[in-house]
């Protein structure tokens, strides 16, 4: 495994990681979640992502029970809040009310004294930036927090977020989690060039299109039993892939890889390793053997004309 610094930040993240967005506490037992982070953990992963929003708070505690045994500072626990965890009117946004009191509530059910890196799972249009950032501020200050970040925002956004810090001589925001794949580049355009500005590090989620690049789903065919696309709770967010005519790209994207050498998975995380202000792909895993395969996308590199190629495949050219 090899590892990047967040950024221009000096602490070093697995270039793969792990997530639980859609299945830690909720499609697979805690047995299970145990089972695949421990796997990750023994293969060189150290950084593990997860949300209090994600199945209400369950994620966070099937987290907390699997990295029991670990040793806490070979970890890097990411987790995020913003989304309403109730119908109350102040358990949501980024006032400081809801901030504190959501950092409090996933260090109890991660069971552990600090946060590694915190991000703010959306913008929130209600809230001033300055009492945003002079309330994560304060909770790094306390020692509660190390790095903080934002999730899905915009450039501009980001930009502004970055001068209210400097303006309020606060610790500025280190990370930045947005989608990211073969099939989703849109933070090419802006995003990425102004996270290098700043030297915030970008630790991509859904690398694989929610399993559409793992090649998988075949044109013309039903979604197998038991995967995602196959489960209606969890794929409202692939159906736009699932078409055959990318179906059939992806097929032959995996021809590609397979004759370079490689399996798909793999090809296609290190595509995304291939930008420098990628820090870490975040991957979903249902069991220990989809992290040893996906793992093996660290180191993996390869000349411009390759990914180019391999681009004008998934275009259909």
């Amino acid at each position: 495994m090899n590892y990047r610094k967040l950024g221009r930040f000096n602490i070093k993240v697995s270039e793969v990681g792990v997530g639980g967005w859609l299945t830690h506490g909720r499609t697979i037992e805690d047995s299970t979640t145990t089972e695949i982070v421990h796997k990750a953990f023994d293969l060189g992963v150290n950084f593990f992502d997860t949300a209090d929003v994600y199945n209400q708070g369950k994620a966070e505690t099937s987290l907390g029970h699997a990295i029991k045994g670990l040793k806490r500072e070979e970890l890097v626990i990411a987790t995020k809040c913003y989304f309403p965890m109730s119908d109350k009117p102040n358990d949501r946004g980024l006032g400081r009310k809801h901030i504190t009191e959501s950092v409090h509530n996933s260090l109890k059910r991660l069971q552990i004294d600090y946060i590694d890196m915190m991000q703010f799972h959306r913008f929130d249009a209600d809230t001033c930036l300055d009492e945003t950032v002079r309330a994560i501020d304060d909770l790094v200050k306390a020692g509660k927090i190390l790095y903080w970040g934002v999730s899905e925002w915009k450039a501009h956004q980001i930009t502004d977020l970055v001068h209210t810090s400097k303006e309020l001589n606060a610790n500025p925001p280190a990370s930045n989690q947005p989608i990211y794949n073969m099939l989703t580049r849109g933070i090419e355009e802006s995003v990425l060039p102004t996270c290098e500005q700043f030297g915030i590090g970008n630790v991509v989620f859904s690398p694989l299109a929610q399993g559409v690049l793992t090649g998988k789903y075949l044109p013309g065919q039903p979604a197998p039993t038991g995967t995602r696309a196959a489960d209606t709770s969890s794929n409202q967010f692939m159906q736009r892939f699932m078409d055959d005519e990318t179906l059939t790209r992806v097929q032959n994207l995996k021809a590609y890889a397979e004759g370079l050498g490689h399996e798909l998975t793999e090809f296609v995380l290190a595509w995304c390793l291939r930008q420098k202000m990628v820090s870490s792909v975040i991957i979903g895993a249902t069991s220990a053997s989809q992290v040893e395969t996906n793992v093996k996308a660290s180191g993996i590199q390869f000349d411009s004309a390759v990914w180019e190629r391999a681009e004008q495949i998934l275009a259909g050219q």
